[in-house]
C-alpha cells in the first residue's frame, strides 16, 4: 500500500484514483499506539504529556492490568483515547484452543467495558500473532485486527533518544506506531517523537481516525497495519 501510493504520487493519479480522502490530501496524518498497560505511573505519566500536546492515541489494553488499573483505564477512555482488546492474560493466540481464546477475549472485553462503559471495537493480538481461523470462532471474530507498520522495538531497547530516532526515521503519513507504555523509556520517546513529528506538520489520530481519513472501512476479522 505504501509503494502504490508513492507511486501514484509521483505519476500524479493519487488524486484520480482517491485513495486518499479530502483531509489526507490536507496533512500527514497518523496513529501511535500503546500495548500492555495500562502500567501505573507509566501510563500516567504518559496521558500527562499527551493532554499536554493535545493528542489522542490508541491503547489496546490487557484485562489483567485493568483488574490493576480501573480508575486510569476509565482516565484512558474520559480524556478521549481509544482503547482496543489485548486479550486478558497476553498469551500468545497461536498457544491457545479456540475456546480458551474465547474465553480469554470474553474476560477481557467485560473488563474494559465494566471500567470504561465501552465495548471495544479494535483487537491486537499479542506479539501481532494470530490465527484468523481461530479468531472467527471467538467473540470478538466482529472486531478488526489491527498491527502496525512502525516498530522501535521499545520492549527491548530503552534507550529513548535510540527508539525517538527509530521512529522519526521511518515513518510516512496512514502509518501505525507501536509502543508500549511499560517503561519510564517508552514514555520519554514516545513524547518526544510526537514532539519531533508535529515539528514536521504531522496530526496525530486514534486508529479509527486514521482509517476514515484515508478512505477506509475498518471490517471485523480483516488486518489493518498501515492506511
Amino acid at each position: 500500500m505504501r509503494f502504490l501510493r508513492k507511486l501514484l504520487l509521483i505519476i500524479g493519479l493519487l488524486p484520480i484514483m482517491g485513495l486518499l480522502g479530502a483531509r489526507a490530501q490536507e496533512g500527514k496524518f497518523i496513529a501511535i499506539t500503546f500495548d500492555d498497560g495500562p502500567s501505573g505511573r507509566f501510563t500516567v505519566a504518559l496521558l500527562d504529556g499527551l493532554q499536554e500536546r493535545q493528542v489522542r492515541a490508541t491503547f489496546f489494553l490487557c484485562g489483567y492490568r485493568v483488574d490493576q488499573y480501573p480508575g486510569l483505564t476509565k482516565r484512558i477512555a474520559n480524556e478521549g483515547h481509544e482503547i482496543g482488546n489485548h486479550s486478558d492474560v497476553h498469551r500468545f493466540f497461536s498457544e491457545m484452543t479456540s475456546t480458551e481464546l474465547c474465553e480469554d477475549l470474553i474476560r477481557s472485553t467485560e473488563k474494559i467495558q465494566k471500567a470504561t462503559g465501552k465495548r471495544p471495537t479494535l483487537l491486537r493480538p499479542p506479539g501481532g500473532i494470530y490465527d484468523r481461523k481461530a479468531l472467527k470462532e471467538t467473540t470478538c471474530a466482529d472486531l478488526p485486527i489491527i498491527l502496525w507498520s512502525v516498530d522501535p522495538d521499545d520492549w527491548c531497547c530503552y534507550d529513548s533518544n535510540v527508539v525517538t530516532d527509530r521512529v522519526v526515521d521511518q515513518v510516512e503519513p496512514g502509518d501505525i506506531i507501536l509502543l508500549h507504555d511499560m517503561y519510564d523509556s517508552s514514555v520519554s520517546a514516545a513524547l518526544n517523537i510526537i514532539d519531533k513529528l508535529q515539528a514536521e506538520g504531522y496530526t496525530f489520530v486514534t486508529v479509527s481516525e486514521l482509517a476514515a481519513i484515508y478512505g477506509t472501512e475498518l471490517i471485523g476479522g480483516e488486518v489493518y497495519s498501515e492506511f
